[in-house]
């Protein structure tokens, strides 16, 4: 697979489900992994943090130990940092530089990003968790069509051995579009419905969405069942509201169907996936499989050590916390998780030389000279006087599977959590240096759109469309060019969030 030509890809692999609960964050807790880890630091360092989530990963043995998702996460970051030529017709996003591990660049507070830990146990930030859930979505798998996938009709194959070839013999052979137009309209792909909303008669974002697996399956004989939106999906569970409720709406053509809220979520999952307008990134790069390694276990090349724990203890609280708006972390520490929106976090503090749990920073704080069992002390920044140990709790939303559903609402959400632990490196005062982790397997990467943001499609005309009356013809002629892009049009879109959110 050429991996600078991937198309509408993400990884999008669930966790899977362990044991965790708040007693993760105990004395007790903290005490037994520090005790391993001192023990056989090496061991521990190569870990899997503590998680919890259904699901399961969707790599083959074979590629786990082959570590081939390293090379399909190279591949995706770079296209979405524009390192790489855009995937099939998918617009080109904003290029950012690599390299930058400034938690300022990522938060919406910017250069005001609070960094002292005095200061964010006196405002209380050791928690929070946002008021407004990101919702949950399918990241709709190229193998069985995408956007373009009868979700909703039993007789097609749902299961893990069908292939794209079968989803797609039986949209176009056994049961084509044609025996759906009238009493099982509402059977149709979220893609079909689109293209019979704006009357595209040649079905073009349905085209697309099989053309995104086809290539792959003429190239291989197969698709991989990781290919598929989360990155889409992750920025449009935040930027757009909630869909409510199911819609009734007529088409250019007269055309009458229900766009249920897994539809509505569909076309704003590959709006973002396509015409997103840029990120903001910050992160580290690593396109070694296997780096090397010091005795205690710590990666040694500073590229493949990833985001500093630092920077993202910063980017947590300040976005999390402070200005109260998600973000996305690529927890791809493993094979199993990819574009996964923050939800919320806890945390607390530990003296590292002696594993006891405090309520602040201040009482937990060691001078760094006084931390005797230090493993990583020769990176340790010079100018740093104290080290506090964190660990922290991070709530962040999962996939889930599409319905018929006509309501959503967060309790449908799929929510996982997992534990990391790390520590932080002060100045005198308290600032925020830098800091360690006390496992290799800890995020990646870092990003979000902007505040305010829109996906905009590559032509985005507006007409006035009056709720209860078919969608304008104006859009007719316009639809089936953004379609080739892969794209619906933005103002089709946000108008049946506005309509579905209410």
């Amino acid at each position: 697979m050429k991996t600078n030509r991937l198309t509408l890809i993400a990884l999008c692999v669930a966790t899977l489900g362990v044991a965790h609960a708040e007693s993760e964050l105990s004395e007790e807790s903290i005490r037994a992994f520090m005790e391993r880890f001192h023990r056989d630091p090496a061991t521990v360092m190569d870990q899997l943090p503590e998680k919890s989530g259904a699901g399961a990963a969707r790599f083959s043995a074979s590629d786990v130990e082959n570590r081939v998702y390293v090379d399909q996460k190279t591949a995706m970051r770079d296209w979405m940092v524009g390192n790489s030529q855009p995937p099939g017709n998918a617009a080109q996003i904003a290029p950012i530089h690599y390299g930058n591990d400034n938690p300022a660049r990522l938060v919406d507070n910017g250069a005001q990003i609070v960094s002292n830990v005095h200061t964010i146990d006196s405002a209380n930030l050791r928690s929070a968790r946002l008021t407004a859930q990101p919702w949950s979505d399918t990241y709709w798998p190229l193998y069985n069509g995408s956007l373009s996938n009868r979700y909703a009709d039993a007789r097609q194959w749902n299961y893990p051995t069908a292939t794209w070839k079968d989803y797609w013999n039986f949209a176009h052979q056994i049961f084509p579009i044609t025996t759906y137009v009238g009493a099982q309209m509402n059977l149709l792909s979220p893609a079909e419905k689109y293209d019979l909303l704006v009357g595209d008669v040649g079905y073009n974002l349905t085209v697309q969405m099989w053309n995104s697996g086809k290539r792959y399956y003429d190239a291989y004989g197969k698709v991989e069942a990781w290919m598929g939106l989360c990155h889409g999906w992750a920025a449009a569970s935040y930027t757009l509201p909630r869909p409510k409720k199911s819609l009734e709406l007529t088409g250019v053509n007269g055309h009458k169907m229900t766009f249920y809220p897994s539809d509505i979520k569909a076309l704003g999952t590959l709006l973002w996936s396509n015409a997103s307008p840029g990120v903001r990134f910050v992160g580290g790069r690593c396109n070694t499989k296997n780096p090397a390694k010091d005795a205690n276990g710590r990666i040694i090349d500073q590229y493949c050590f990833d985001s500093n724990p630092g920077s993202w203890h910063q980017a947590v609280i300040n976005q999390i916390g402070i200005s109260k708006r998600s973000f996305i972390f690529d927890a791809t520490y493993d094979y199993e998780v990819w574009n996964q929106p923050v939800l919320g976090y806890s945390l607390v503090y530990f003296n590292p030389q002696t594993n006891q749990t405090f309520a602040t920073a201040r009482q937990a704080m060691i001078a760094r000279s006084a931390y005797t069992s230090d493993k990583f002390k020769n990176y340790r920044d010079q100018n740093g006087q104290y080290i506090v140990g964190v660990r922290m709790r991070i709530d962040y939303m999962n996939e889930n599977s599409p319905s018929h559903r006509t309501t959503d609402s967060p309790a449908y959400d799929s929510i996982s959590a997992v534990t990391y632990t790390y520590d932080l490196e002060l100045d005198a005062a308290g600032k925020i240096l830098g800091g360690e982790w006390y496992s290799n397997r800890h995020p990646d990467f870092m990003w979000t759109p902007a505040p305010n943001a829109r996906a905009i499609s590559y032509y985005n005309p507006y007409y006035n469309w009056t709720a209860g009356t078919p969608l304008p013809a104006g859009y007719k002629a316009y639809a089936p060019y953004t379609s080739r892009y892969s794209q619906p049009i933005t103002n089709i879109v946000e108008q049946l969030f506005r309509w579905a959110s209410q």
